[in-house]
């Protein structure tokens, strides 16, 4: 003690030996924080290959994502117009339009046929080669971390090997289009007989109109205002035949017979003149009341009218009520009963007897008076002028009563004709239900090797110690390799949008096709076909607003009973179709604990992620010759630098192919920065390194 304490304090020797002790702690522990600063470079190493590995099985969960919406997007875009083509049979006009959708739809779905059997193809062959595209890059991406002290070997493996993938759109039964063709022509052929007679109604409802009010110059509107003084609200005019009904017309004629009746006067005093008023009184007040009686009758099964033409000359009025009733006076004359035109008549000065008919004058039953001579031939000229020439009403009323029975006759074979087409649409939206039947049911299950995760294993190489850390103070370590795992799996991204990758690729497309690459497509086809693409992740309101869209469009354009039916049928299927949202978050690698993954994998030798790491270290290996060792399949081997996923063959011929470049798979492309999310991935556990 004496060499360390003299006279209570520190000696020489003491304060050296003191120095000499801090000195050799201080670069004791510089080495021991380099050695272990090594372990934690491995496991940086291990867990960016980790994550490098589940960045491919990202890439190929967008672009599965994006094939899918292709397939379902063109059935759905194919159905959509397939319903706007049978509702648009219906629209005046629209047919050769209409036929223009349906052919568009048909090559809608052989586009759908032709891009589903070659991605079912891509996807399967891209998930083959998941296993060894997942170890390569993340060997790729080993290898980066290393510098020029130090390198790294090692790759990651998918867990678990196999595909339980499903995509119902892509490998689902395919669209019964012959069925929708059969029963698009049958409705064609109804629709088309149902227009040619609808114009034909229209043609007979104008003339009807034209003898009412619609004709330039005189018709019965005009002949009213002229020789009665009704009012503008009993003598309406109307500008087309679409607004006007016939009830207008008899209303009219009611309104003008009831005016005559209650205003005509005598145009003299003599006996002729009082006369002829009162046959016109007489055939004013039958027509009247032939008028009152009258009816038309239109209920979508029957079509007709109890309008009857009123007499013109004194033939007809034989045949009417105006020749047998009995409504006019008698007297009892020397030579016997005779009939007058009215009690007033100077050749009554008899008793005044039973009233009787113009049938009984001409039978010899009642004599002729032989002052006014009034007979069946005075009430035959009442209507002979004015319905012979078109001053008179009566002629217009005559044109009127025959257009309208002839637009009736044709009313009834429409209302034929309309059940018939009634009959076709209901098999058409049978049809058109059966085929839109396949979209339904479960969405797609993208479910490729590594969906439970990859585990990643890192082996360093042996550490050279830096020479700033050579001293005397303390021994230089022997630093070996060291080894390292780590695990990753796809987390959602719950702050980007999916649709956009959506948005993206199909601007992309557009871009390729250029603005005349859907040759014998409509205009408008691939603009719909990109809502409903974009749409994808609530497929069912897309399609919905789609289609509500196009119907109201229609219905704008005046589509008759039978159409709007077939738009509401066909609107509730499309509404009745069940299709599931799908989450369209875009996935990222997270890092977790590396036993959950390796607990569901399906090669025994990685359950022990120790163990297969202990064993993996014994040799130098490519990750080739890693996987080989732990028995673990890469599956295809892919070289190419170019996957064909899938292909649109447009009805041009031309042939859009959809690629996958295995750069982009790699690298993850699209798919932001990996990253972990707190709260819903746990974090690395202490037996990781």
């Amino acid at each position: 003690m004496g060499l360390f304490i003299e006279d209570g304090a520190y000696t020489t020797v003491a304060s050296a030996c003191a120095m000499l002790m801090v000195l050799s702690l201080l670069f004791s522990s510089s080495l021991a924080i380099w050695s272990a600063s090594r372990a934690g470079d491995v496991q940086v190493g291990a867990d960016a290959t980790a994550l490098a590995g589940e960045n491919v099985v990202s890439s190929y969960h967008t672009a599965a994502t994006v094939l899918d919406a292709c397939a379902l997007s063109l059935g759905l875009a194919g159905f959509t117009m397939t319903g706007a083509g049978m509702v648009g049979l219906f629209v005046p006009g629209g047919q050769g339009l209409a036929r223009e959708t349906l052919d568009a739809a048909m090559r809608m779905f052989d586009m759908r046929d032709s891009f589903i059997s070659s991605a079912s193809s891509g996807l399967k062959r891209v998930e083959g080669s998941l296993p060894f595209l997942i170890a390569a890059n993340a060997a790729r991406t080993c290898d980066a971390q290393g510098s020029e002290s130090v390198g790294y070997r090692g790759t990651a493996f998918a867990v678990p090997t196999t595909s339980a993938s499903e995509f119902p759109a892509i490998e689902g039964e395919g669209i019964d289009t012959e069925g929708l063709e059969q029963a698009c022509s049958g409705l064609e052929e109804a629709a088309a007989e149902l227009e040619r007679i609808s114009e034909e109604v229209a043609a007979r409802k104008e003339e009807a109109w034209l003898a009412d009010c619609g004709a330039p110059g005189r018709n019965m509107q005009e002949r009213a205002g002229s020789l009665s003084g009704l009012s503008a609200a009993e003598n309406p005019d109307f500008a087309s035949s679409i607004t006007w009904d016939p009830e207008f017309a008899l209303a009219r004629a009611r309104a003008y017979y009831r005016w005559r009746c209650e205003n005509d006067k005598p145009e003299g005093s003599s006996v002729e003149a009082r006369a002829d008023a009162a046959a016109r009184r007489a055939f004013y007040r039958y027509a009247l009341g032939h008028l009152d009686d009258a009816r038309v009758v239109d209920d979508g099964e029957e079509a007709y009218t109890t309008l009857e033409f009123l007499p013109r000359n004194s033939d007809e009025v034989r045949g009417t009520l105006l020749y047998t009733e009995e409504t006019w006076p008698t007297s009892m004359e020397a030579h016997g009963r005779t009939l007058h035109f009215d009690e007033s008549c100077p050749g009554a000065r008899g008793a005044l007897g039973a009233l009787a008919s113009l049938a009984s004058l001409d039978n010899g039953t009642i004599l002729e008076c032989t002052t006014c001579r009034f007979g069946v031939d005075d009430l035959g000229r009442a209507p002979a002028a004015s319905t012979s020439i078109d001053n008179g009403f009566e002629y217009h009323l005559r044109a009127f009563t025959k257009a309208l029975r002839e637009y009736l006759e044709a009313k009834g074979r429409q209302n034929e004709a309309e059940a018939a087409a009634r009959g076709d649409a209901e098999q058409a939206a049978d049809a058109f239900d059966r085929a839109m039947a396949t979209l339904e049911g479960k969405r797609p299950r993208i479910a490729p090797p590594g969906r439970f995760g990859c585990v990643s294993f890192v082996l360093s190489s042996e550490y050279t110690t830096p020479d700033a850390l050579e001293t005397s103070f303390a021994a230089s370590p022997d630093v070996s390799r060291r080894g390292a795992m780590a695990a990753a799996v796809l987390a959602p991204d719950g702050i980007s949008e999916g649709g956009g990758v959506l948005s993206g690729f199909f601007s992309s497309l557009q871009e390729r096709v250029g603005s005349g690459g859907v040759v014998g497509l409509m205009d408008g086809v691939l603009d719909l076909w990109g809502k409903l693409l974009v749409s994808y992740g609530d497929a069912g309101r897309g399609l919905e607003e789609a289609f509500d869209e196009l119907m109201r469009g229609l219905d704008s354009q005046g589509l008759g009973s039978v159409g709007s039916w077939l738009g509401g049928r066909l609107t509730g299927v499309v509404r009745a179709l069940d299709m599931q949202p799908v989450d369209m978050r875009p996935r990222k690698p997270v890092l977790v604990d590396s036993s959950d993954v390796l607990a569901r994998s399906d090669v025994p030798a990685l359950v022990d992620g120790q163990t297969a790491l202990r064993e993996l270290s014994k040799v130098d290996l490519d990750f080739e010759g890693m996987a080989r060792a732990v028995g673990y399949d890469l599956g295809e081997r892919m070289t190419s630098l170019e996957i064909i996923l899938a292909e649109v063959r447009l009805p041009s011929g031309r042939v859009v192919p959809i690629t996958l470049r295995v750069r982009d798979l790699l690298e993850g492309r699209g798919m932001g920065d990996v990253g972990t999310e707190e709260g819903r991935v746990r974090r690395k556990g202490p037996g990781d390194s």
